[in-house]
């Protein structure tokens, strides 16, 4: 008879969402699963919109990454109009999507994963949240504000909010960069640095602490998914969507638009999450296409990142893995993410010296002249495809969403198995080792709702109970 441990909710991510862990007579995990638990619904409800509404309903997805739904479901705008939108207002959306990057990049290393990096997987859970950081390192937990700060203020200076702001749409943005916003966004340039470089030293402090878990935490071979620039680049708003093994051969170097050729999407009826999956290595088993995207991804798949910081730090990641091949460690999605904030940083700056920066030729006027629109960009955590079916009068017919976290599903899954086997044993929970489970979650930066947030914990009630029905151990937080 099996046993089941249940880890519900899964805390300090964005989102709900609750795992079950399965056990064998001899008390060891046999599996694994991650059930998100939430249904949105997006897909079915903006049936019958126009597609001009499209932007600042899909932005509403998500209250900590909104730009990237603004961005892609723009761009799927763009496709439908059949338009090539202004060279400055391409510009102006990387600025805002670099922004957002920063912002969501800095929340999930300082805030979401800090505590555990820093007060330790197994200390105190009264105190292992972002109170406990600020309280023991008030100067971590202060640069973390004020990194997220910079990166929301580049949205909110551009879009007018920093929140779900109205700003793109398709054919361009609505309104241009004056001189002294540029100037105010390059002021605060110079502390962002700073702040990252100590992070980044930071980060590497712990590795040596955290051996055992870089090994352990979503540790095995995948695929791996993401946009490149044309020749290969570190890229985040358009390009070539490249899939590459786990022995560092590229797969695919296609059109985005094109992805139903080669992504597939699977359903399970124990969660509201789909799981996508590369359907060349499918096989009859969808799990068999597993692929990551997002950060570490990202850093695996490109040839270069193509600005100086960040092509330094490139080389040093690419030592954690084997020669000419991608660092497999999900634990290393958190230096991939300090990596990405260097990168945008860098190209906030190269962009914000540009003359044109300040055209305002924003916007390029046209009716529908394509009943069918792919938009496609990199949300911080991942890959984000929007599809549009529109009839003459821009009505939508049809809507498809793959996002980011859900095409993590499947290495999530994985992940959880992985830490839930290497730490977990049939005869006595321990909150440490509940939270090594969920950090393997965090490490993703899973993106639910998005939007939900808790200060301190969450509830929590876990049993283990024998196969006669007897309670083994039990733990519960209020």
């Amino acid at each position: 008879m099996s046993k089941t441990i249940t880890i519900d909710p899964v805390t300090r991510i964005e989102g709900h969402a609750k795992i079950t862990l399965q056990l064998d007579d001899s008390g060891n995990v046999a599996d694994a699963r991650f059930h998100v638990t939430e249904f949105r619904g997006f897909e079915k409800f903006c049936v019958g919109r126009s597609f001009w509404e499209m932007p600042g309903i899909t932005a509403r997805i998500c209250g900590i990454c909104p730009v990237s739904h603004l961005l892609a479901s723009s761009k799927t705008g763009d496709a439908i109009l059949g338009v090539k939108i202004p060279p400055t207002a391409e510009k102006l959306r990387r600025l805002m999507n670099w922004g957002q990057l920063v912002q969501s990049h800095a929340l999930s290393f300082f805030h979401l994963s800090g505590p555990d990096l820093l007060l330790g997987m197994e200390s105190d859970p009264t105190t292992r949240n972002i109170m406990g950081l600020i309280q023991k390192y008030p100067e971590v937990a202060r640069n973390g504000i004020r990194l997220r700060k910079f990166g929301q203020d580049v949205i909110r200076i551009l879009g007018g909010q920093s929140v779900h702001p109205a700003w793109t749409i398709p054919g361009g943005v609505r309104t241009p960069l004056s001189a002294e916003d540029r100037d105010a966004i390059k002021r605060d340039l110079p502390e962002a640095f700073d702040i990252v470089e100590l992070a980044l030293d930071m980060l590497k402090d712990a590795f040596d602490t955290n051996a055992t878990e870089i090994e352990t935490y979503g540790n095995f071979n995948s695929l791996y998914a993401g946009l490149v620039t044309s020749d290969g680049g570190l890229e985040h708003y358009d390009g070539k969507f490249r899939v590459m093994d786990g022995d560092g051969r590229i797969l695919e170097d296609m059109a985005p638009e094109d992805y139903r050729t080669v992504i597939g999407e699977a359903v399970e009826p124990w969660s509201y999450l789909k799981f996508p999956y590369y359907k060349p290595h499918a096989n009859g088993n969808y799990a068999d296409g597993m692929y990551r995207v997002g950060p570490l991804a990202r850093v695996n798949i490109c040839d270069f990142a193509g600005t100086p910081l960040a092509d330094r730090e490139l080389r040093q990641f690419r030592r954690l893995g084997e020669r000419g091949k991608p660092v497999t460690s999900s634990f290393h999605y958190h230096y991939a993410r300090l990596i990405e904030i260097l990168f945008s940083l860098e190209k906030i700056e190269e962009t914000l010296e540009d003359p044109n920066i300040t055209s305002e030729h924003v916007r390029s006027n046209a009716s529908v002249n394509q009943l069918v629109g792919v938009g496609v960009t990199e949300a911080p955590r991942g890959t984000l495809f929007h599809e549009y079916h529109v009839d003459s009068n821009g009505i939508l017919q049809d809507v498809n969403l793959v996002v980011a976290t859900g095409q993590n599903n499947l290495a999530m899954n994985q992940t959880v198995k992985q830490i839930a086997q290497s730490y977990i044993n049939g005869h006595q929970l321990t909150e440490g080792l509940l939270n090594r489970v969920e950090h393997g979650i965090r490490a993703y930066d899973p993106c639910l709702s998005c939007s939900t947030h808790a200060v301190g914990q969450m509830p929590l009630h876990v049993q283990l109970v024998a196969p006669d029905g007897a309670l083994i151990d039990e733990r519960i937080r209020d």
